[in-house]
């Protein structure tokens, strides 16, 4: 088998013109069926593959979405991506997916590769927001996508759950169960101020109840394990009866080694609400009472509105969508 055929040596060994191949290629329906058959088994037999690249450049643009997440191996993330996948293609789109690991570079080198690559336009969940970065690639023509509810929406559509709203609902949860010495566990602040400014507002309707933060360096069972070994560390008398764990992979690493040889019982002596509802959620040791986010209702929003841009909607505009949470209540707190 030739390596690198291209259209003119299918088209020779077909015994076609270079146009048909390009037909049989772009507009099979244009071409007759004795013709479609012999020219489809002469590319099969000769490997020819497309030049999908060239065609973009071509066309002006693909077919292709890019999308960047924080971190594929987060379950949230992954389902995600998955209900992107799932929308995009009923579109005729296909999903190209990133993980920046928290790390602006490499953040920056998925726009560039995207950018680069002429997807039709990008979906980001965004260390830091609307970037210069992204503005330019904005300004290239792609059209631009954020998962951030705390994004100036004059600049740039954003879509994201109302963090605010789901901090409050976890404390006020919290506290109805009688709990009032709380913690919330989360890092990096930039990261979840909303779920904090939601949380202390909920503290705040109550002069009995005591609010503090234990941050993380990341959202993932190792810290949780890391907060629960703090927690463990203080005096009785000075331990929290109750977390907010900012999510549900933190909150996994807390009720895994709290649970351990007894040192502390959940929900007896403490009591743990996680943060999006993962699928791993339902069936931990205890299961866990968790802020649900609606993954395949913010795939489809960012989607409809990417969709608009790229069809140049007269009537879009940008605008930041804040879906609304819900408290799911189980065993951790209860």
């Amino acid at each position: 088998m030739r390596s690198n055929v291209g259209i003119r040596d299918v088209a020779r060994a077909a015994g076609v013109s270079v146009g048909t191949v390009s037909n049989v290629l772009n507009y099979p329906d244009q071409v007759s069926t004795p013709t479609l058959a012999k020219v489809q088994a002469t590319i099969k037999e000769l490997g020819f593959v497309r030049n999908g690249l060239a065609r973009q450049l071509r066309m002006g643009r693909g077919t292709a979405i890019g999308l960047v997440v924080v971190n594929v191996a987060n379950p949230f993330f992954a389902g995600l991506a998955h209900e992107l996948e799932a929308a995009a293609e009923t579109a005729g789109h296909t999903v190209v997916i990133g993980s920046s690991d928290q790390n602006p570079a490499r953040e920056q080198r998925y726009i560039d590769l995207f950018d680069e690559q002429r997807v039709r336009g990008l979906l980001i969940v965004p260390q830091h927001g609307m970037t210069p970065r992204l503005a330019r690639l904005r300004a290239n023509g792609t059209p631009v996508v954020l998962f951030d509810s705390n994004v100036d929406s004059r600049e740039v559509c954003s879509v994201g759950l109302d963090g605010d709203a789901g901090g409050y609902l976890a404390v006020r949860h919290l506290i109805e169960t009688g709990r009032r010495r709380l913690v919330i566990a989360g890092g990096p602040l930039a990261q979840i101020g909303d779920r904090v400014a939601g949380a202390s507002r909920a503290a705040r309707d109550n002069h009995d109840v005591t609010l503090s933060i234990m941050e993380t360096s990341d959202l993932t069972v190792e810290e949780g394990r890391n907060v629960a070994e703090r927690i463990l560390a203080l005096p009785e008398q000075d331990r929290p009866d109750a977390v907010f764990a900012t999510n549900d992979l933190l909150a996994i690493g807390l009720l895994q080694t709290l649970n351990v040889d007894g040192r502390l019982s959940v929900p007896d002596d403490i009591a743990i609400v996680g943060y999006d509802d993962i699928d791993f959620a339902a069936s931990t040791i205890v299961p866990l009472t968790t802020i649900r986010q609606p993954r395949a209702s913010l795939a489809r929003a960012a989607l409809d509105l990417l969709e608009e841009e790229i069809d140049g909607d007269e009537a879009h505009q940008h605008g930041r969508h804040l879906l609304q949470p819900e408290l799911i209540i189980r065993d951790s707190t209860t």
